[in-house]
């Protein structure tokens, strides 16, 4: 079954027990815990080994599975901890962004070695290591998402699908899901109002509220058989109150869950 959930940064502004408790009442299966520098840091990783007890009493507490992480950043020093922190703590992926600059090919092939070198590590503590294609990034399509795939080969590495992101790369999100099933691990989901450059604002980027073709996205996903985690990510949400934070997780989930019981997937 695809399991749905919502990476914390929706909640940046309040604590990960505030953040779960509502994820929980929206209905959703699990969270993405944000540990990303400078924008939300639910999971501190220079201080996990000191969170690692509450965060997992805290999502049990709820009932939720902890699906994944985003780091982020590609820094080797906090991927080994969040490698690390996974491994304790029981998540079994870490999602990053390529990081370069589209159409730089020295920036291309630094940041796929870079990708190839940490997904071993990854693999070394039994989790996956998840990159998608960024807006601006060394990896920004479908066409660099291929190149990027055949020049990672580790089994520690897979596809985060996020829709948005190739959306905005004036491409259609189901026929790049199309492409890259095979080895896609996560799926980063939240529609976005026109091509960018950014998803919009916050409720804009709640499931159903855009221009994306989520619908077909789905069935592309449970034709092509993925089973893992699906979760709303909704960025620049740090200043709202709680109240619309939680409305826009709960619409999401019902939209989706509800496209998902009619595909059968749930």
């Amino acid at each position: 079954m695809i399991q749905l959930g919502v990476n914390s940064v929706l909640f940046a502004g309040f604590d990960f027990a505030t953040a779960a408790r509502c994820i929980r009442l929206a209905g959703y299966d699990g969270v993405e815990i944000a540990a990303i520098k400078g924008m939300c840091e639910h999971l501190v990783l220079d201080h996990w080994r000191t969170q690692a007890a509450q965060i997992k009493k805290i999502a049990a507490d709820n009932g939720l599975q902890l699906l994944s992480t985003e780091v982020a950043s590609l820094d080797e020093d906090r991927l080994t901890k969040a490698f690390e922190a996974c491994a304790e703590v029981g998540i079994p992926i870490v999602n990053v962004g390529p990081g370069g600059k589209m159409d730089v090919e020295e920036d291309f092939i630094r940041q796929t070695d870079l990708l190839s070198k940490m997904a071993d590590r990854a693999q070394h503590y039994g989790v996956t290591l998840c990159c998608k294609a960024h807006v601006g990034g060394a990896i920004y399509n479908t066409p660099t998402t291929l190149r990027a795939l055949e020049r990672i080969t580790s089994p520690g590495f897979g596809i985060d699908m996020d829709p948005s992101h190739i959306y905005r790369a004036n491409e259609n999100p189901a026929d790049a899901l199309t492409a890259v099933i095979g080895r896609t691990r996560h799926i980063h989901i939240r529609d976005c109002k026109g091509r960018g450059p950014s998803p919009g604002a916050p409720a804009l980027q709640a499931c159903g509220r855009g221009d994306i073709d989520l619908l077909a996205y789905c069935k592309v996903m449970v034709e092509g058989g993925y089973s893992g985690p699906v979760c709303l990510e909704v960025i620049g949400a740090n200043a709202l109150p709680l109240t619309e934070c939680a409305i826009i997780a709960a619409e999401s989930y019902g939209y989706l869950n509800a496209i998902l019981k009619q595909l059968g997937a749930r």
